[in-house]
């Protein structure tokens, strides 16, 4: 059976190799949100598809990093491969799901570097760090999608509209995708994901589309401790059925056209426009906390 699925993979991979490349940024509010089991996770299903999956991590030497959550030891990092000193190959670990991970520690190296090179035909996936300014990298601008994982209660969602409202102003986002992590069942998920989005466009101009949810799942927590990814550890479970469905829709995003990035100015806080303004402003954050109610 082990043969009978690696033969299939290594046949999709075959008929992928000529397809662009997706670059998808995966990112959360704050520590704890949530990003870095998501980025493993739909590496790992994304592989399960017979695709190349590479995991460019900017959480390197912190809590979040993946490396430490795969217990896999990288050769080198992001800046090794840009100054050519190593191959993208030599540098980077593989997990034993077959996904590779190379650390992006965050520098100016990174406006050099386009993501598509490094995994072409495959998926890279950037596990992106959001600064205090609520700004993005250089290489997580390069994505072709920003998706922004958040927990069902009224703190995430908050924090996750207030971040949502930083990098609009910092960027120009126009539109980002968000995924419900820990969800009861989907009819939570329902309900949370069409007040977000109806929030963002109603006061924010910014189109947030709903990329899935996944069930909250003891099993997640074992896997942890496992060192693996929850579809690797426990592939019926309900998580790993859900990280799947996500991992299958990602396929069928239309491609966007990117602008090219731009460094954004130091202070990224909009400037008061008069009390309308501002009163919309409180009314959308008070949707924001009633996202969940």
């Amino acid at each position: 059976m082990t043969k009978l699925v690696a033969d299939q993979a290594d046949g999709l991979r075959r008929l992928l190799a000529h397809t662009p490349t997706r670059v998808v940024a995966v990112a959360a509010m704050g520590p704890g949100g949530g990003a870095t089991e998501a980025a493993m996770n739909l590496g790992a299903a994304l592989v399960q598809q017979g695709r190349d999956v590479l995991v460019l991590d900017e959480h390197g030497g912190t809590a979040a990093a993946i490396c430490a959550a795969w217990a896999i030891d990288p050769l080198g990092d992001l800046a090794d491969v840009a100054d050519r000193r190593l191959t993208c190959e030599g540098a980077i670990a593989r997990a034993g799901c077959g996904v590779g991970v190379l650390p992006a520690p965050l520098g100016d190296r990174h406006a050099e570097i386009d993501p598509r090179v490094l995994c072409r035909g495959g998926v890279v996936l950037i596990a992106a760090r959001i600064d205090g300014e609520g700004r993005l990298s250089a290489l997580a601008q390069a994505a072709d999608e920003l998706l922004l994982v958040l927990q069902p209660n009224a703190a995430s969602i908050t924090s996750a509209y207030a971040g949502i409202k930083r990098l609009h102003y910092a960027h120009g986002l126009k539109q980002l995708r968000f995924l419900v992590d820990g969800v009861a069942g989907p009819e939570e998920a329902q309900q949370i994901t069409t007040n977000l989005a109806s929030t963002g466009s109603r006061y924010l101009a910014v189109s947030l589309e709903a990329a899935g949810w996944v069930r909250a799942d003891p099993h997640l927590a074992d896997a942890r401790r496992l060192r693996q990814s929850v579809v690797e550890a426990f592939p019926a479970s309900a998580a790993a059925v859900d990280f799947r469905r996500v991992a299958v829709d990602m396929g069928g995003w239309p491609w966007r056209t990117r602008a090219p990035a731009v460094r954004p100015a130091r202070a990224v806080a909009p400037p008061s426009h008069g009390p309308r303004v501002e009163l919309a402003r409180a009314r959308a954050l008070a949707a924001a906390r009633s996202a969940i109610a």
